[in-house]
């Protein structure tokens, strides 16, 4: 019998393609998607639990759907992802409006669940292996149909101290090579413009499939593919090496913006936290980007009141970040998270860790500010978005803004144009830490 399922995802790029995989495989099993969970006979909410704060999102997503079950506009709840993976007892003991759940080794299970909810009314868990967890298979898209996420990998065996992705996603696997390019090619096909290659570490892919790293060979064929622009997330910076400078340097396809967490900068608590760098490593390899890759935009996080980080150590981050000027950087407090080596040791209190990373805000907003002067009176090709009719003003994103983390860059045209087109924007002003402009002309 078909059923009309609705889904929610939250957390990470990552997560959202193991959501879109799932929506391919309940519409294949004959079942309806709608966007809203009103009306649904199911509703699967597909977590994060990469931090506490994540799952309490999600927890609280989870009481609101169940708001609406009681109301009689929905039926069947299913939690899947990263929290129902973590804390699979907990959300059957304390969440009891829960129908089912799946980790992520399950998504696959989903169009089971689905059935097994409604039709027998028993409360389905799966929880396959997070080693093994299927990777490839359809996908209906979720994001706008000019870009796409290309998850290349999954897992991740760095196994930082303040970190639970491996215990929840698994070790690294690589995807196979043809199939990802197969898959590259049916988003160029459905016209996807900007295609975003994303992992936990981008830089380790193939390792575990051949022995060395084939992100340069990976990236040399995705731009054989009718794509526009490449965009790039989450490189270790210990393994980026020369030849992945000169594809990215080479590549007109490929943006000049690199996503690169650091974490923190001090040699001690890089250490303690099993991070393979050193401020000096850091230094040299940030230096190399920027003489090699012209234009270059970085992007990083920054964690505050990890274990060891004294004031002093505070304020050799703080430094590091005004000598670097880094672009783009998240900043976050510790979060001592179940089960890892850095929540049982030192650290300070969660308000002054807090405090730290507003005052590590504030120094990184003057770096994005004087960013913005320093571009004022350029041209950049921007991928236009859409318009606010409230600002009367198009809006959009350049090289340098990545989706939902990055702002917009907002302009003026005199002439209507549609959501995925090129233009070009002469930049001329700022508005509350964003850019302003005016369009100069159609690129395509």
């Amino acid at each position: 019998m078909p059923y009309k399922v609705s889904f929610i995802s939250l957390g990470c790029a990552k997560n959202q393609v193991n959501c879109e995989q799932m929506m391919a495989l309940v519409a294949n099993a004959g079942h309806t998607i709608q966007v809203e969970p009103e009306g649904a006979d199911v509703v699967v909410v597909n977590t994060c639990g990469f931090l506490a704060s994540a799952c309490e999102e999600a927890i609280d997503n989870v009481l609101e759907m169940a708001e609406l079950k009681r109301a009689g506009l929905l039926k069947k709840i299913l939690v899947t992802g990263c929290m129902a993976q973590r804390y699979q007892e907990e959300i059957l003991r304390e969440l009891p409006e829960v129908d089912g759940l799946l980790g992520t080794g399950s998504y696959d299970r989903i169009a089971d669940a689905v059935a097994e909810v409604m039709a027998k009314g028993s409360k389905p868990c799966y929880m396959g292996d997070i080693h093994a967890a299927n990777q490839s298979g359809e996908r209906i898209l979720s994001t706008p149909p000019w870009y796409a996420w290309l998850r290349i990998a999954e897992g991740c065996d760095n196994r930082c101290a303040y970190c639970v992705i491996p215990s929840i996603r698994g070790r690294y696997r690589s995807r196979p090579m043809p199939e990802l390019l197969d898959e590259a090619s049916e988003l160029a096909d459905a016209g996807v413009q900007e295609l975003i290659v994303i992992a936990q570490d981008i830089t380790r892919y193939g390792i575990d499939l051949t022995g060395r790293r084939q992100l340069a060979e990976l990236l040399r064929e995705l731009c054989k593919l009718d794509f526009h622009w490449i965009r790039l997330h989450y490189l270790y910076p210990s393994d980026i090496t020369d030849e992945l400078i000169d594809v990215i340097a080479g590549e007109p396809k490929i943006l000049p913006y690199l996503d690169i967490p650091i974490q923190h900068c001090n040699d001690a608590i890089l250490k303690s936290m099993r991070r393979r760098d050193t401020k000096a490593s850091l230094t040299a390899v940030l230096r190399k980007l920027r003489e090699r890759i012209p234009g270059l935009v970085l992007r990083t996080s920054i964690i505050t009141g990890l274990p060891g980080e004294d004031e002093a150590a505070f304020e050799e981050l703080c430094g590091f970040l005004r000598e670097q000027r880094i672009e783009r950087a998240g900043v976050f407090p510790f979060s001592p998270e179940d089960g890892t080596p850095a929540a049982e040791m030192p650290h300070p209190d969660a308000e002054e860790a807090k405090r730290r990373a507003e005052l590590a805000v504030d120094v990184q907003s003057d770096i994005i500010d004087a960013y913005n002067e320093s571009v004022l009176g350029n041209t950049r090709e921007v991928l236009c978005e859409g318009f606010d009719g409230q600002a009367q003003r198009f809006y959009g994103r350049s090289y340098a803004e990545s989706p939902d983390i990055d702002g917009r860059i907002w302009f003026t045209s005199g002439r209507d144009i549609p959501p995925g087109t090129f233009v070009r924007v002469r930049l001329t002003d700022t508005m509350d830490g964003e850019l302003v402009g005016e369009e100069e002309g159609n690129l395509l």
